[in-house]
């Protein structure tokens, strides 16, 4: 997979959170590269979900879209 397929497939997934989360900024989703506590704190800030129930959701958009 060349760097454009990466990107690209990453930009999907970002979709698939904006969708499932639109009250996270675009910020706040670049969390998720290196400072998952911080993203999943900000899920519980804004939805009042467990991380538990954050990585569950998110495991589904990543399998749905074929990313990470």
């Amino acid at each position: 997979m060349n760097k454009e397929q990466i990107e690209g497939k990453f930009q999907q997934m970002n979709g698939e959170i904006k969708k499932m989360w639109g009250r996270l900024t675009d910020d706040e989703i670049t969390l998720l590269d290196g400072q998952e506590d911080s993203f999943y704190g900000k899920l519980k800030e804004k939805y009042g979900i467990a991380r538990e129930e954050g990585e569950k959701r998110l495991k589904e958009i990543t399998d749905k879209s074929g990313t990470l």
